[in-house]
């Protein structure tokens, strides 16, 4: 299965948002604006660094490093603790801002989103993509700040989108298309490209392919056969070419959320309390996305640094925040508590689709009712803020627990 480069027009647009959280702290406030900043899970020595400005990177202080190790190496750095309230108000105002331009907008993380342009009305307009581009670099800066800069790629395939994204860091915009392909190859490291960790490149450098141009140059037979023994040869023979075998859409399997406690404990009530707010996350998860869940799973980690979990999977389908917490607070009964908690996360998994549920025989129209009061409920929180609405047995929890929030795949923030 040999074939050449696409040379299709580039309409794939990868963005990424230059070291997320703590640009955005950076935005907020202009006194830390050029100088080394991390965001760490905790400030103190031991807390762990999950983001870095471009002034602390240019220093070696990178994702990774504890506190501790990244003020050995700069003593004046600034360490601030995450504020997701901050980081999820930039995410929609970003994600709004590229659906202006089309409806097919990809969240991938955070911080990157992927747009595909085909069809859309700025390019039927007759439009070039990368004026567009430069275009959006502007709007976000109106949008979420002068300080703010992204990334932008532009590519025949999300690969090469992503690659170009990664180019000429901060701040850069670059288009690959079958012209210059084989000089942006030139210039990378095995490792710059997306998928290839240190175990592919060893591999690859096993069989005397030691650069990407190397890569791009070898053949699909030679990739399948001898590289990757599997289809996955073939896929990154064409990945590589510039043709798409990344757009795929899995389902989803399942809906969760985690906190981390502020003030450890190993009281049942306490832990209760947070687990009523747990369930009403991974509650309006399952409803904004119209799923349903028949299993749930509770898991604890302790002061100890031991951990608990457990899963059950019930008969009948479930989606109110009711039915998930009473499910959940189950399994909370069967936990141990003889250490104090320190996180709690809680999973909704065995999804359904709404219109699959299978009703019991006396239910007539209860399902479709408690549906509806439940998005009414979302809606209200939606629009007024997270937990307008609540229930009683939360009163009083505001300290405690600390709110998180992933770099991972999202698909939607709440």
């Amino acid at each position: 299965m040999e074939t050449g480069v696409n040379t299709a027009c580039p309409l794939v647009m990868h963005i990424d948002l230059n070291s997320c959280f703590t640009t955005i702290e950076q935005q907020a406030n202009p006194l830390i604006r050029y100088k080394p900043v991390v965001v760490a899970a905790y400030t103190t020595p031991g807390g762990f660094i999950l983001a870095a400005s471009y002034e602390a990177k240019r220093m070696g202080i990178k994702l990774g490093l504890i506190v501790r190790e990244g003020r050995a190496i700069e003593p004046n750095l600034i360490v601030l603790a995450p504020d997701p309230p901050k980081y999820r108000e930039a995410y929609k105002r970003f994600k709004k801002l590229l659906l202006d331009y089309t409806s097919d907008v990809e969240p991938k993380s955070i911080d990157e989103f992927v747009i595909n342009f085909a069809g859309s009305p700025v390019i039927t307009a007759g439009r070039d993509l990368q004026d567009i581009g430069y275009e959006i670099k502007q709007r976000i800066r109106e949008s979420i700040g002068e300080y703010v800069s992204v990334n932008v790629g532009i590519g025949p395939n999300r690969f090469l989108a992503k690659t170009a994204a990664g180019l000429d860091k901060p701040d850069g915009l670059n288009v690959v298309t079958a012209a210059n392909i084989m000089a942006m190859y030139s210039r990378l490291d095995l490792l710059d490209l997306t998928g290839i960790n240190r175990g592919y490149k060893a591999r690859l450098n096993s069989v005397g392919i030691m650069t990407p141009l190397q890569f791009y140059e070898a053949s699909a037979d030679f990739l399948a056969r001898r590289v990757f023994r599997s289809r996955v040869g073939f896929d990154w023979y064409l990945r590589l070419r510039g043709w798409e075998v990344d757009n795929v859409q899995r389902r989803r399997k399942s809906f969760g959320h985690q906190y981390a406690l502020s003030r450890k404990t190993s009281d049942r009530q306490e832990l209760s309390k947070l687990l009523v707010k747990l369930c009403e996350k991974t509650g309006r998860r399952l409803r904004a996305n119209d799923y349903s869940a028949q299993g749930i799973h509770l898991s604890l980690r302790f002061e100890d640094r031991t951990h608990w979990g457990k899963g059950v999977k019930h008969v009948r389908a479930f989606f109110t925040t009711q039915d998930v917490f009473s499910h959940a607070r189950e399994l909370l009964h069967q936990a141990p508590t003889t250490s104090r908690v320190t996180s709690m996360s809680v999973t909704a998994y065995s999804l359904m689709d709404k219109n699959a549920e299978q009703l019991g025989l006396f239910d007539g129209h209860a399902s479709t009712d408690k549906r509806s009061v439940s998005r009414a409920m979302d809606n209200i929180n939606d629009r007024y803020g997270d937990f307008t609405v609540f229930p009683a047995i939360m009163a009083g929890m505001d300290d405690t627990i600390i709110d998180r929030i992933a770099f991972g795949n999202v698909s939607e923030i709440i």
